[in-house]
């Protein structure tokens, strides 16, 4: 009988660039020189392979076994070993993709076409693919998680972070996709079908223990949101000692829509104020608070004054209920102040959501594929006319990748094999 609690395999697989088809098929007769070549390329990574726990990493590598894809025309592929703690590792050349057999260059173009806004018909008309072999491909890279690649890359975990939460759809159904960016780098992207404080915490909750997986003694000091109920309790409950700050960007759009009763020039004139207010209240080096408090008094009087006795007294309790957020952005210099690269992110997951119709069906695999758009949007590099061309979001926030081809490092990077190797001491 089978066993029904039966251990899954850890998955240590490790892609390899052997530059080319030939060199590969050449170093297959050679195992020693086919040990040294793997050697050298993790060298150059600057990773380590993910020996088992009780394993230093300092035992020799020997040629373990192999097999054949046999729907890539037999092609061989070998599978190496640690002496010591006697993990396996599967080295898949860089020409194979896992568990596919979709070619990388064709891979290569569908995902970028993807990550443009085309949408899954399309690609399958212009690369002759199905569009489910794209949605799968995209749902296997989604299956790694964003924290684990990002730390991989030299990213430090986050101190401080954006939170919040985009409103979608999938079919009819209203769904939620509660989001964690910090700077150009989406850290969390999660899915739920319900607003509840408790969906949000699930969600949230699956970044606070990657993170703490990867190091014990993570904290956060400072997030910045919206100010929505459920993301706040949330958050609170997971990140107890954070400073929760909320959007000064929301504050501005909130603002006109407490007047009520007036022309819309005397609207847009009380809007420009208090962005004034704000900006002045963050251009100050000291006492910031303080004079934040000073002028939010003022300018409810003024707009009692200006745009009547009740929308003066309504700005004046909105005042009461937003401004500890507010306070809590200009305390810490170092927390986000606005929300602006999160609204960005998610305006670009938007468009490919309602351009891949693969998204929207209640079977489908929607945690899985939204990580790996989120994946795509940190690792694909920016067009070579925007401000930060060339670069990919986890470069312009100081993390390293381990080439300059965005599609062999998104492969390195989902590889199970791999652990990032952090710098040595400076003494």
């Amino acid at each position: 009988m089978r066993n029904p609690t039966r251990q899954t395999r850890e998955n240590r697989t490790i892609t390899v660039d052997f530059q080319n088809e030939a060199t590969y098929f050449q170093l297959l007769g050679d195992g020693k020189a086919f040990i040294e070549c793997v050697l050298a390329f993790l060298l150059a990574l600057g990773f380590q392979l993910a020996h088992k726990a009780t394993c230093d990493g300092g035992g020799c590598l020997t040629r373990h076994s192999h097999y054949a894809r046999v729907r890539l025309g037999g092609v061989t592929i070998w599978r190496i070993q640690c002496t010591t703690c006697r993990a396996v590792f599967t080295v898949l050349p860089h020409f194979i993709l896992r568990y596919r057999q979709m070619r990388p260059e064709v891979a290569r173009d569908a995902l970028l076409a993807t990550h443009g806004g085309l949408s899954l018909e399309l690609c399958a008309v212009l690369y002759h693919l199905s569009p489910m072999a794209l949605y799968r491909l995209i749902c296997a890279c989604g299956h790694h998680s964003l924290v684990t690649v990002l730390t991989r890359c030299g990213l430090a975990l986050p101190v401080y972070f954006l939170a919040d939460e985009k409103h979608s759809r999938c079919l009819t159904e209203k769904v939620y996709l509660p989001t964690i960016v910090t700077g150009r780098v989406i850290w969390h992207l999660g899915y739920t079908t319900e607003a509840s404080a408790a969906a949000f915490t699930e969600s949230y909750g699956a970044f606070q223990r990657a993170a703490s997986q990867q190091e014990p003694t993570y904290r956060v000091k400072g997030v910045l949101i919206d100010g929505f109920d459920s993301t706040t309790k949330s958050l609170r409950t997971l990140f107890p000692g954070a400073r929760l700050g909320t959007c000064l960007r929301h504050a501005l759009l909130k603002l006109p829509k407490k007047l009520v009763a007036i022309t819309s020039p005397v609207r847009q004139a009380l809007r420009t104020q208090f962005h004034t207010l704000l900006y002045r209240a963050r251009q100050r080096k000291s006492l910031r608070v303080f004079a934040l408090g000073q002028r939010l008094r003022h300018f409810a009087d003024h707009v009692a004054q200006s745009a009547g006795v009740a929308n003066g007294e309504r700005v004046r309790r909105w005042f009461q209920e937003k401004k500890t957020g507010w306070y809590a952005v200009l305390e810490d210099p170092q927390m986000p102040v606005t929300s602006t690269l999160l609204d960005q992110a998610h305006n670009a997951i938007e468009r490919k959501l309602f351009a891949m119709k693969g998204f929207h069906h209640p079977g489908g695999s929607q945690q899985a594929f939204l990580t790996g758009l989120a994946h795509l949007y940190n690792l694909i590099p920016y067009q070579r006319r925007a401000k930060n061309a060339g670069l990919c979001g986890v470069q312009v926030e100081g993390g390293r990748v381990p080439t300059s081809d965005w599609m062999l490092n998104l492969h390195i990077l989902t590889s199970g094999g791999y652990r990032y190797a952090p710098d040595p001491p400076n003494h």
